[in-house]
């Protein structure tokens, strides 16, 4: 009897371990079939003629497409396991739900920390520098005859040199300076064109519902990050470094069950959104802004590197920031400095500044006045600032046009 029983212990754990591989196959195909395409929608066109740096561009945009895939499966990581927890709380004994348990999200986990690892130290690298060096066709190119090349890129050069030095005595800006104005000037011209063509239904509900909830959602995380920095001044298990939660399935991770775990999935992508459109509006990345049909391989390996890093942190920033309960699994919960108590605090409070500032600071009195007009509600006078009695003056034909 008992070598019966450990032999159907270990067909159960065979079965058990095909399964969980299986299921991760097919979510990371998904995510890969996805990424693909993502890829393709901004890879620029001419770079997919068949020459012979055709073999080079593929090999790129393989290994690219596997790093977004992976960045795809990390944001979706905490999300995935928060609601897997609440499924497995209120269907405990269903059979169709067999398959999710707590040792497919540990599974889930640790390839997402290993694949992430890979892709960042390993296949990124090698991608870019397989590129640049221009691959196996590199070899057959130290063979050409250059001096042709050569003579056209000389006279090219003396060419746009005379320019140059027409425009010198002429214009008083540089030629980067022209050519960034114009770069905004045509940014400036797609916005309004984009306001434009925006229909009325757009101008008057759509974006100020936007803006209302995007509003909400920075004050509820604000508000979640001050009660971790209070949970943290008086209760140690606070700390993400180190907690022992109840398994999957066993407890709610919230007070308000489904519901505050929708909102804690909700949150989690709109750090994501948020650390992503941050991370492109920095100056020094601006240009670093991918464009349909119009991005260069070695963007695109770039822009999958910065995605990678911003989604393999998303799931300790949710934790150290108190947005979730969850335990973090795997390496992720393996930082060292994750049990220092300042680190810690220090992170949630300059979190809670600076994100306090920015709403401040970009929810002035002009957008408010906007949203109450997108809304109808101006006629309600219900700002009593100086300017109120200031926006609106009678013309001369007896209408009022507004300041």
């Amino acid at each position: 009897m008992e070598g019966q029983d450990e032999v159907s212990a270990r067909e159960q754990h065979f079965h058990s371990q095909v399964r969980e591989s299986t299921i991760c196959f097919l979510l990371f195909a998904i995510l890969y079939i996805v990424s693909y395409f993502i890829i393709r929608r901004y890879k620029r066109k001419s770079d997919e003629q068949e020459d012979e740096d055709a073999i080079v561009n593929r090999i790129s945009l393989f290994l690219s497409t596997f790093t977004l895939a992976v960045s795809a499966g990390a944001v979706l990581l905490l999300p995935f396991s928060i609601i897997s927890n609440e499924i497995l709380l209120a269907f405990p004994q269903n059979y169709y739900i067999q398959w999710l348990n707590g040792s497919l999200i540990h599974g889930l986990w640790n390839l997402a920390s290993l694949f992430s690892n890979l892709c960042l130290f390993v296949l990124m690298p090698f991608a870019f520098f397989f590129l640049e060096s221009e691959g196996f066709a590199g070899l057959k190119k130290i063979l050409e005859d250059l001096d042709e090349q050569i003579y056209m890129i000389t006279l090219e050069e003396e060419a746009l040199q005379r320019r140059l030095n027409g425009l010198s005595s002429s214009v008083e800006y540089n030629m980067m300076e022209m050519e960034q104005e114009l770069e905004n000037v045509k940014t400036l011209k797609t916005k309004l064109e984009r306001r434009k063509k925006a229909s009325a239904w757009e101008r008057n509900l759509v974006y100020p519902a936007v803006m209302v909830l995007l509003l909400i959602e920075t004050s509820i995380s604000v508000l979640l990050v001050a009660c971790n920095i209070l949970c943290l001044l008086v209760d140690e298990t606070a700390m993400p470094k180190g907690t022992r939660g109840p398994g999957i399935g066993s407890a709610s991770l919230s007070a308000f069950g489904f519901v505050g775990a929708a909102l804690e999935i909700i949150l989690i992508f709109y750090l994501m959104v948020s650390s992503v459109v941050g991370f492109y509006s920095l100056r020094c990345f601006g240009t670093f802004i991918p464009k349909k049909d119009d991005t260069t391989m070695t963007k695109i390996i770039g822009n999958c590197v910065s995605i990678l890093v911003l989604s393999s942190a998303l799931p300790v920033m949710s934790r150290t920031l108190g947005i979730t309960r969850f335990d973090l699994l795997g390496d992720f919960g393996r930082f060292n400095w994750l049990g220092n108590f300042y680190i810690v605090l220090s992170y949630n409070l300059l979190f809670a500044i600076v994100t306090t500032l920015c709403l401040v600071r970009k929810f002035t009195s002009a957008v408010r006045e906007e949203l109450l007009k997108a809304l109808g509600l101006h006629k309600l006078h219900l700002s009593n600032t100086p300017r109120d009695s200031e926006t609106a003056k009678p013309s001369a034909n007896g209408h009022q046009k507004a300041l």
